[in-house]
């Protein structure tokens, strides 16, 4: 499901709500967690999950054109953890 489509399932079950209105608040939702991420907070929904960034140390790589060694820089990953609720969800037969 694409963001766009996220927001026209909301949009239809929400009549009372302009499309415009729910397209702002799927925005804002995902402008804060990312937000809250870059700070390096983690962002728990309760039965869905959490989002948090990982470090990622510095490794040597490969460039796999040429295959030379290329140093590539320590970096903040996404990192997302199912809830429970969700595994639970996805796992029933």
């Amino acid at each position: 499901m694409t963001k766009s489509e996220l927001i026209q399932r909301l949009a239809e079950a929400n009549p009372h709500l302009f499309q415009r209105d729910v397209e702002r608040i799927v925005s804002t939702v995902f402008e804060e967690i990312t937000l809250a991420m870059a700070r390096g907070d983690r962002v728990e929904l309760r039965g869905f999950g959490a989002f948090s960034a990982k470090q990622r140390a510095a490794r040597t790589g490969r460039n796999p054109r040429t295959g030379t060694a290329v140093q590539v820089a320590a970096k903040l990953i996404p990192y997302f953890k199912t809830g429970k609720q969700l595994r639970e969800r996805l796992n029933k037969s």
